[in-house]
């Protein structure tokens, strides 16, 4: 956001510049030709002043002085003839006279009596001339003409010289701009930020952050107040809901359990045609015990916030020793690819729950005479940790809804509380890790753990 206000004052001083400093400068360069014109035409009326009489009397000029100044001018020359279109002074070559300027449109126009300037490409120099020139006459007569000239290059200086000094404020007021644009665009979205920090914040499970309404336009206040409040509300909703699963849960233990032993107790004296019905509701009895464990343990879950680092390695030769026996009893050997250590960012105890459930629902599926294939593959930022069966797997559609709560899957033994991944999840996600459902060739599923790695963590402590 930042960037594009920036962006925004920019362009908007950019398109300014352009409106005004273009026309600016071709104005002046307009300009800058028609004062070096009037310039001209002043020297060259002074200098006819001057030759007046001289050449009234065939006499050449006393100029020296001017012939002096345009000579030591590079783009300047003056140059006075005669009625006949002959120079009697020329301060491109001081001491030479003679020379017919006749065929030249300029004198002939003023020696013709008649005023002439504008530009013409000359031969003789090889560039093109800006030029002024007038007749020298008294009573109506004619006694010859001056001519100032100036090449086009003094007026290309002018105006290139002009432009880099637009050019040049230019870039100081885009400089500037930018400065103030930057410190402006840092006022603005700094309230901002902190409102996108706090809804980052919420949204990792810290319900307690809040969004200062102490800075900021009166607007943006208003929204880091409203944003406060509805934290807030959905905290407490939060809190609400976690408190009546965890008391639901814990207050329907003893019912439930009451509720078997009185089934156990009936069925010991119950006639043998009423044992399947007992039995069942037994059963059901023992399934409404586990699913209240399951939601007391996700309401625990989900208010663990605490992030450790963890030896991922070091947990799961644990959980392998563990399980292994279990394994082996239905025929399937369990297989470990792993570094001597992988630290790895988790709440503790977490990861022994993630991976006891994980390898609970492989086994449950994986055929006899299989292997159960546990690896991590650390990275920089992040590690994987996978738990591959050879099981018959799950379409693409039930592999993303088996993270849901009691989603069960089409051949999911009877007894189930669908909440094992669901807790996996939680855990996983309680320290920004998360957990997916990949498919494995050619059958059975890659539960993928991916945490973040704790770099400074690499060696036993």
């Amino acid at each position: 956001m930042r960037r594009r206000l920036l962006a925004s004052y920019l362009t908007i001083t950019l398109v300014t510049l352009l409106v005004l400093v273009v026309p600016l400068g071709y104005m002046f360069a307009s300009r800058e030709r028609d004062r070096l014109l009037r310039d001209m035409e002043h020297d060259a009326t002074v200098v006819a002043g001057l030759a007046e009489d001289a050449l009234e009397q065939g006499k050449p000029p006393a100029i020296d002085a001017v012939l002096a100044a345009y000579e030591r001018d590079p783009g300047g020359r003056i140059v006075i003839v005669d009625p006949t279109g002959r120079s009697v002074a020329d301060s491109a070559t001081p001491g030479r006279a003679g020379v017919d300027f006749s065929t030249r449109p300029e004198f002939a126009a003023a020696l013709s009596g008649n005023r002439s300037e504008g530009t013409r490409h000359s031969d003789t120099v090889g560039a093109d001339l800006l030029y002024v020139a007038i007749p020298v006459a008294s009573s109506g007569i004619v006694h010859g003409a001056v001519r100032v000239t100036y090449t086009s290059a003094t007026l290309d200086e002018r105006v290139r010289n002009m432009w880099i000094g637009l050019a040049a404020l230019s870039l100081l007021v885009i400089t500037v701009v930018s400065a103030l644009g930057f410190a402006l665009a840092r006022l603005v979205t700094r309230p901002v930020e902190r409102l996108k920090v706090a809804a980052q914040s919420i949204a990792s499970g810290e319900l307690d952050a809040r969004a200062p309404t102490d800075s900021g336009a009166p607007e943006l206040r208003e929204l880091a107040a409203i944003f406060n409040e509805t934290a807030s509300r959905l905290a407490e909703i939060l809190r609400m809901q976690d408190a009546f699963v965890a008391d639901a849960s814990h207050q329907l233990r003893t019912p439930l359990a009451a509720l078997r032993l009185q089934l156990e107790n009936i069925e010991s004296v119950a006639p043998s045609d009423l044992q399947p019905a007992l039995a069942s509701a037994r059963s059901e009895a023992a399934r409404l015990s586990r699913i209240s464990e399951a939601l007391l343990t996700l309401t625990r879950t989900a208010s663990a916030s605490i992030c450790a680092p963890v030896d991922a390695a070091s947990v799961i030769a644990e959980r392998v020793q563990l399980w292994e026996p279990v394994a082996t009893a239905v025929g399937v050997a369990l297989r470990v690819t792993s570094p001597a250590h992988a630290w790895v960012t988790a709440t503790p105890g977490a990861l022994e729950q993630i991976l006891d459930n994980l390898i609970d629902n492989a086994l449950d599926v994986a055929p006899p005479d299989t292997e159960l294939r546990l690896e991590i593959a650390p990275d920089t930022q992040t590690t994987e940790i996978h738990v591959i069966d050879s099981g018959p797997g799950l379409a693409s559609d039930d592999r993303l809804r088996a993270l849901d709560r009691f989603w069960r899957g089409p051949n999911a033994e009877p007894g189930g509380t669908g909440l094992g991944l669901a807790i996996v999840a939680q855990l996983v996600a309680g320290c920004g890790g998360t957990i997916e459902l990949r498919a494995n060739v050619p059958s059975g599923i890659d539960a993928v753990v991916v945490l973040r790695t704790e770099v400074d963590q690499r060696e036993p402590r």
